[in-house]
């Protein structure tokens, strides 16, 4: 599945999930191997699937993610 990730004000990228390797040993990537792959941590943003924040260890089910950046700048 392709995955459209949106990181608002910044870049849009697309991912190929079976190309994503995942952390833990999951079976399925999840919102957080979709962060890492686009150099961001969970830390830093908040993932959102139609408008919801959803948890950043669950598998990723939705073709399109909104990532808002909680910090930036200095």
């Amino acid at each position: 599945m392709r995955v459209t990730v949106d990181v608002k004000g910044e870049a849009t990228h697309e991912l190929d999930l079976e190309q994503l390797s995942t952390s833990g040993g999951e079976p399925r990537p999840t919102y957080a191997d979709v962060l890492r792959e686009v150099d961001l941590s969970p830390h830093e943003v908040s993932v959102l699937v139609d408008g919801r924040p959803v948890p950043e260890d669950q598998p990723v089910e939705s073709e399109h993610v909104t990532v808002l950046r909680l910090i930036k700048g200095g």
